[in-house]
């Protein structure tokens, strides 16, 4: 199977919508993942620190509340700070399509909206962390 990678799913600001993310961190563990749930109203500075505690390969963020062009950007940024910029963060939830260029351009890898299928996640997110384990093997 390859590697084992180590992803931490997490709910940042006061978004209780916490089914999406459920769904995903099971689809990703029941393919072989890590998976670390903060559960729901994580602080920007929290899942940076659960991400570094966990030594995670990626992190996956969940919104639905509309604070995605701010909580997004805040949890890259403190990656970088902390000096673990070499973790994937991609995202999923009510996204609107005007900003997802927008948030690509900050460092989110991917976003995945609503009908995104879990195996759709689980392939993208396994070919990104092969290559970035291939890349750091040569």
């Amino acid at each position: 199977m390859g590697d084992t990678y180590r992803v931490v799913v997490a709910k940042p600001g006061l978004d209780g919508h916490d089914r999406g993310a459920k769904i995903v961190a099971r689809a990703l563990r029941d393919a072989g993942f890590e998976v670390v749930y903060t559960g729901l109203h994580q602080t920007p500075e929290q899942i940076v620190e659960t991400a570094i505690q966990e030594d995670a390969d990626a992190v996956g963020l969940s919104l639905h509340s509309g604070a995605h062009m701010t909580l997004f950007p805040k949890v890259i940024r403190l990656l970088r700070q902390r000096g673990a910029d070499d973790v994937v963060v991609f995202g999923g939830g009510i996204i609107p399509p005007e900003d997802v260029e927008a948030l690509q351009a900050q460092g989110v890898e991917r976003i995945f909206t609503p009908g995104a299928s879990t195996e759709e996640i689980v392939a993208w997110l396994r070919d990104r962390l092969d290559r970035r384990a291939a890349a750091a093997r040569r």
